[in-house]
């Protein structure tokens, strides 16, 4: 069970990373014409670049707190925090009529609640 947390955990900070990188430093024109970018020409560039950090915050903080034995509660809660993230991103591809990013965003959801639960109840860091 936690070689599966760890796996899922990793996952989840790799597309957090790759996302975040994305939004972060790809021009916002060239994000909004790339399948599924389609919101991003409808909000500021400031605005997709804050998601973009705090998606690459959101990697560091599934795996630093772990690895670093720094606050460990971090995980499950950044956990939580990415699928508050995911809910909001299913409703914007669901307002824009993407069914594929919506598919691929509930996956990930799912990969964040088992990564919340697990590190909140069974293989908690804590005690």
């Amino acid at each position: 069970m936690n070689v599966a947390l760890w796996i899922c955990a990793g996952l989840l900070a790799t597309v957090a990373l790759f996302g975040g990188i994305t939004k972060t430093f790809v021009p916002r024109e060239k994000l909004a014409a790339a399948p599924g970018g389609a919101w991003t020409g409808e909000i500021s560039a400031g605005f997709v670049k804050s998601l973009g950090v705090l998606e690459i915050l959101a990697a560091a903080g599934l795996i630093l707190p772990a690895v670093l034995d720094i606050a460990p509660v971090m995980v499950p809660v950044t956990a939580i925090c990415w699928i508050a993230l995911m809910v909001g991103a299913m409703i914007t591809h669901l307002r824009h009529g993407e069914r594929l990013p919506v598919v691929v965003n509930l996956v990930y959801l799912a990969v964040a609640v088992f990564v919340a639960w697990g590190r909140l109840g069974p293989q908690s860091f804590i005690g």
